[in-house]
């Protein structure tokens, strides 16, 4: 049986393939800079490696005695003064450094959707350097490009909770966002898939305007829905990029291109995006 390393494994996607990890009875090395957090997500790994990915040298034999890597490593917003270079791109470069010295055999990595068409964004320019210095590295590999997760869609619950929801246009880009359990699953999956690269998304294909009205279901208010025209998401976006700095800009640019377009993947999973709202709201 394979030996895992789990890298990432105490953000949002990293803990869902942990806790799928458990659920297969696998034994698995993750590699945490806080243990705790593992912890207290309910996590068990079979060997906790305590690791900073941004600092080379405390990944020293990380990866010894590992057959395949599955790295969920990124960030969202732009923290404790690092950029997506130092971690999308840098810290999983650190990791693929260590991967080849022990002679990792394959090496799973969860990119973007579109990430190779919108190279314009900082973290997707990060991700993609990131993805070319796999593909050159002589490891068999595996790039898993997902979708947009269902905790992506809670800005759209959360605008519906304080009353009323902004969308791009006239409301009807699509795209089909994926719960983080799903998507756990299609990792593991892929470490037997000899597919090189994988588009991954949601099991349903819905509009904006029909996830809107999702979310104003759930609350059991009548849908109250503003379109932005594409003037005024362009303008802003031209004076965010002017004003303020990546670290600022990064997340926002991101989110606002998105949402001004199409993004679908091949269909996948079982969890639907009402009932994460419903257990969203559950827990509030």
């Amino acid at each position: 049986m394979k030996r895992i390393l789990l890298a990432g494994s105490t953000g949002y996607l990293g803990s869902h393939i942990a806790l799928e990890l458990q659920a297969r009875s696998r034994d698995f090395r993750a590699i945490a800079r806080n243990p705790d957090k593992l912890r207290r997500a309910g996590v068990v790994a079979g060997e906790v490696f305590r690791a900073e990915l941004t600092e080379p040298d405390s990944l020293a034999g990380c990866c010894k005695d590992i057959d395949v890597v599955i790295s969920a490593v990124g960030i969202t917003r732009q923290k404790d003064g690092l950029t997506y270079m130092d971690v999308d791109y840098q810290a999983n470069l650190n990791l693929l450094h260590q991967a080849q010295k022990s002679g990792v055999v394959r090496f799973v990595y969860v990119s973007v959707l579109n990430g190779e068409k919108l190279r314009d964004l900082k973290i997707c320019d990060a991700k993609e350097k990131f993805g070319e210095e796999l593909k050159r590295s002589g490891l068999d590999y595996c790039i898993i490009r997902p979708n947009g997760f269902f905790s992506d869609m809670a800005e759209i619950l959360d605008m519906a909770r304080k009353g009323r929801v902004y969308l791009f246009g006239d409301g009807q880009w699509r795209s089909n966002p994926i719960h983080g359990r799903d998507l756990a699953r299609f990792c593991l999956d892929a470490i037997h898939n000899p597919e090189k690269e994988l588009e991954v998304g949601g099991p349903e294909t819905l509009t904006q305007k029909e996830i809107a009205a999702t979310a104003f279901e759930v609350l059991g208010r009548r849908p109250k829905i503003s379109y932005v025209p594409e003037w005024v998401r362009s303008a802003t976006l031209k004076l965010v990029r002017t004003f303020t700095g990546s670290k600022v800009y990064g997340p926002i640019e991101f989110f606002m291109t998105v949402m001004a377009m199409d993004m679908l993947a091949p269909e996948y999973g079982e969890h639907t995006l009402r009932d994460f709202f419903y257990d969203s709201e559950e827990r509030t």
